[in-house]
């Protein structure tokens, strides 16, 4: 189809310049299907690829029709994880920067909920969230849902795959009607198919195909020993040098067992599994996205949803059961278009699985020989992180932009732009990366600096 611009997109000029100063120059193909019929109100099913942009496609309809004079919610984003929905939150607020006084809240679980229920209290025009928590805001009446005109299920399959379909039938059935009901998916199982006729009313389905994906992953497994596993990883992360490192296994039990073996060799890793409170979960992706974790260690359950530019390598230290599961994993790299590699540690007789892999994936699986190159540089890089993450005591509610502390940093501190990595600003603190070369200089100069003539508690985050 012929690209469109984004100057003819029927979107007001703050959410124009918002995209134009964040380098929409190009509208992915299922923002170009998927902005057009949701601006104009009707039912749609998204089928693409995590990492297509497919949270513009639906965010920015909905930005363009908020009422901001109106503080209740409008519209209501349902997310399988607390992961994506935080990064959703974060894409919304992002596109929406230039809209003042628009509010957004996250309802998700591991946090304590009478906070989202004040902030739901205080006026609210965007809520995104997981299935449970919205429910246990309803049941508690806490949440106003009369004027909400939008309902997006965002990676609908993926909330289905996880048992969530009860939930999101009840939240269903009590919200408003009219309403636009959107559904986004990498999948249509019959599940989906079922949602849809009982919520959508002639809903578009746009399908965005995937032919020339495999050439953006290289796939390649290495054939190894159950007891050599961890051994062979090791070569592997040698053998594949990468700035970010994504380790998938099946089991919390193998998460840490990993992460043992890593730390007795003062290799720096970090891990996600079920059993971290959300907190944790949050301080670990911070650091990681940071570059002050080059390798995280995780199982699907908690990776579900995560969002992480440039990462470079994605490793199946233990296969899944699912050819579905293993597209979800190498989908981690590689995305938008962008260059990445999925390594397998299999064992001889998964030849029939990996035949399965290639036929979903529509890539080759290359089975070269592990070989023995870059073995003590890269155990120097992994001992040593580029950058470390500095935390401070302030964030969105003190009106904190990243523009406020990257001139701290580099007018009162004195370091070079080169020195300084991802800023996230958050509600009530924001992180800052340095490199690990600088970060004394920072810690201590920040401390004795004012961010936006305020004084705030700056901390080493670990």
């Amino acid at each position: 189809m012929e690209n469109i611009d984004i100057n003819s997109l029927a979107l007001s000029s703050e959410l124009i310049a918002v995209l134009k100063e964040l380098g929409f120059s190009d509208l992915t193909p299922i923002q170009q299907q998927s902005i057009p019929p949701l601006l104009q109100g009707r039912d749609l099913i998204g089928q693409s690829r995590t990492g297509s942009g497919k949270t513009a496609a639906f965010a920015l309809p909905i930005l363009e029709k908020i009422d901001l004079k109106l503080r209740s919610v409008q519209a209501l984003i349902i997310c399988p994880t607390r992961e994506l929905a935080s990064q959703v939150v974060t894409e919304v607020r992002k596109l929406g920067r230039k809209q003042e006084g628009l509010q957004v809240v996250s309802l998700v679980g591991g946090v304590p909920g009478r906070e989202q229920a004040a902030t739901l209290a205080n006026g609210v025009h965007i809520a995104v969230g997981t299935p449970g928590r919205i429910i246990d805001l309803i049941d508690r009446n806490r949440m106003d849902l009369n004027d909400i005109k939008t309902v997006v299920l965002d990676e609908a399959d993926k909330m289905l795959e996880m048992g969530f379909e009860a939930e999101i039938r009840a939240i269903m059935q009590i919200l408003p009607q009219p309403r636009q009901t959107v559904l986004f998916s990498a999948t249509f199982p019959e599940s989906i198919l079922g949602l849809s006729k009982s919520y959508q009313k002639n809903p578009l389905h746009i399908v965005i195909e995937t032919e020339n994906e495999e050439s953006t992953i290289e796939q390649v497994a290495y054939d190894s020993a159950p007891h050599e596993k961890a051994n062979t990883l090791l070569r592997i992360l040698q053998q594949h040098p990468a700035n970010s490192s994504l380790i998938f296994c099946n089991t919390k039990a193998t998460v840490n067992e990993l992460a043992e073996r890593f730390a007795s060799q003062k290799i720096s890793c970090a891990v996600l599994h079920g059993d971290l409170e959300q907190r944790d979960r949050e301080k670990v992706m911070t650091l990681f996205r940071n570059s002050s974790y080059r390798i995280l260690i995780a199982t699907d359950v908690a990776a579900r949803g995560l969002d992480i530019e440039n990462l470079d390598l994605v490793v199946n230290f233990d296969l899944p059961d699912l050819a579905e599961t293993y597209l979800h994993r190498i989908g981690r790299t590689g995305r938008a278009g962008g260059k990445g590699i999925a390594v397998s540690i299999t064992d001889p007789r998964d030849t029939l699985k990996l035949l399965e892999f290639e036929k979903i994936s529509r890539g080759k699986i290359k089975r070269p020989v592990l070989r023995f190159e870059n073995q003590h540089g890269l155990q120097r890089d992994l001992k040593e992180a580029p950058m470390q993450t500095l935390s401070i005591s302030g964030g969105r509610k003190d009106k904190l932009r990243p523009g406020d502390i990257l001139g701290s940093l580099t007018k009162d501190v004195g370091l070079s732009g080169a020195d300084i990595g991802k800023i996230e600003i958050q509600d009530k603190y924001s992180y800052v990366a340095v490199a690990s070369a600088q970060v004394e200089k920072a810690l201590a100069g920040l401390r004795q600096a004012k961010i936006k003539g305020q004084k705030f508690q700056i901390k080493l985050l670990k």
